[in-house]
């Protein structure tokens, strides 16, 4: 196998540029990688409130495309050293796949943005009511109240409306030099509960994730374009 003589030049460029490619693709599956279980275990207590796997399943796709891509790219790196145009078709295959699956998850993440207020009130309100019965629930919302510093769905009220009894976890209670305050006892003890509402501070968190997440996942698979025509370009050409 190799190119013809007229072609030889030019082969050597597209050899050496699909090198290059495949490196900016390797590095760029490893920061989608990163970024992914990054936001994938940032604040993972949120999940459970959520109220839908929209934004969870597309970064676990993004997951499994970035490991495969870097994984991909010493493969396009073979067939374009040897010259071997049955790994290059393999290479160009695979990789069309994989824009295609990192391309649909990166703009999952951007439908996600577009409807988290709505599912995420709608889970709020719904899950509120098993604090205390539920494990998973009470630890979901404990955290949340004291990772973010907010209290109930839009304000502390939200507990007294939506839970039986009425009572403000303690969660909700501010900390003054490492020390819970008491916020269950009085009116007055109001002061001392987190005032904000949970629903916007967690909005905005998740979207300012999944525009990371979605941004990384679309221009990662746009450079695989390069990686497209590179290969396809080299399979034409080697004789």
């Amino acid at each position: 196998m190799g190119f013809g003589s007229k072609d030889e030049w030019c082969g050597s460029i597209v050899k050496y540029s699909m090198f290059l490619s495949n490196f900016i693709i390797f590095i760029g599956g490893i920061v989608l990688v990163v970024i992914s279980v990054y936001t994938l275990y940032d604040k993972s207590f949120i999940k459970e409130l959520l109220g839908t796997n929209l934004f969870t399943g597309a970064v676990y796709i993004l997951i499994v495309a970035g490991i495969l891509l870097s994984l991909l790219s010493f493969l396009g790196c073979a067939g374009a050293v040897k010259e071997v145009k049955c790994m290059l078709l393999a290479y160009f295959i695979i990789l069309f796949i994989i824009f295609i699956v990192m391309l649909v998850g990166g703009i999952l993440c951007y439908v996600f943005r577009q409807r988290v207020q709505t599912t995420m009130q709608q889970e709020m309100l719904r899950t509120i009511r098993f604090y205390g019965d539920d494990r998973a629930i009470t630890r979901a919302w404990d955290d949340l109240q004291e990772g973010l510093h907010c209290c109930g769905v839009t304000g502390y009220d939200d507990w007294r409306q939506h839970r039986i009894g009425g009572i403000i976890p303690s969660s909700c209670c501010q900390e003054i030099n490492g020390k819970k305050q008491p916020c269950n006892l009085s009116f007055q003890a109001s002061l001392q509960i987190y005032n904000t509402g949970c629903l916007n501070v967690t909005t905005a968190f998740m979207k300012d994730h999944a525009t990371t997440v979605g941004t990384v996942g679309i221009a990662v698979s746009l450079f695989l374009l390069f990686g497209l025509a590179f290969s396809c370009a080299l399979f034409m050409m080697i004789v």
